[in-house]
C-alpha cells in the first residue's frame, strides 16, 4: 500500500460516504483512479467493507454490555459462533485468552433486557457461567 492508499483509506475512515471526485480533489487523482484504487483495495481485503455509526441509545438500545462467558468443557469454537449467532442482540463477539472462552458486545433496551439475555445464553447449558460489565460511558469512540 503506497501513500497515496493510506490516504485515500485515511479519507474513506473520516467519512465511508466521500464521494471518489472528493477524494481525488485530496489525493490529486481523478474519480476513475480513486475508484480502481479503492477496488484493487477491497479485492486485496484491505477494505472490507463500509458502515453506518449508530446511536444505540437513538435506537432505543440503551444498555450495552460486555459479556464473558464461560462454556463447558469440550465446546467448539464453531459451536460457540453457531449458538451467538441467533441472539440479535449480540453485535461483536471474540475468542479470547484467559479465563473465559468468549466475549460478546451486546446492546438491549435496558438491564432486564440483559438479564433475558444472559439466562437465555445459559439456557442450553453449553455456557456454564457469565460474568458481566454494563458499559457506562465511551472515553475513545470511532469517528464518524
Amino acid at each position: 500500500m503506497d501513500a497515496v492508499d493510506q490516504q485515500i483509506v485515511a479519507l474513506l475512515v473520516e467519512d465511508a460516504r466521500r464521494s471518489y471526485g472528493d477524494i481525488g480533489r485530496h489525493v490529486s487523482l481523478s474519480a476513475p483512479s480513486v475508484k480502481r484504487r479503492v477496488d484493487a483495495l477491497r479485492a486485496r481485503g484491505a477494505i472490507e467493507g463500509f458502515t453506518a455509526v449508530l446511536d444505540h441509545g437513538a435506537l432505543g438500545q440503551a444498555t450495552e454490555a460486555l459479556i464473558e462467558l464461560f462454556y463447558a468443557p469440550g465446546t467448539l469454537l464453531d459451536e460457540v459462533a453457531e449458538r451467538i449467532a441467533h441472539h440479535p442482540e449480540i453485535v461483536e463477539a471474540w475468542s479470547v485468552t484467559g479465563d473465559a472462552d468468549a466475549i460478546v458486545r451486546v446492546h438491549t433496551t435496558d438491564n432486564k433486557d440483559l438479564e433475558r439475555l444472559i439466562m437465555e445464553l445459559q439456557k442450553d447449558g453449553s455456557v456454564v457461567r457469565t460474568r458481566s460489565q454494563v458499559v457506562l460511558s465511551h472515553l475513545v469512540t470511532p469517528r464518524a
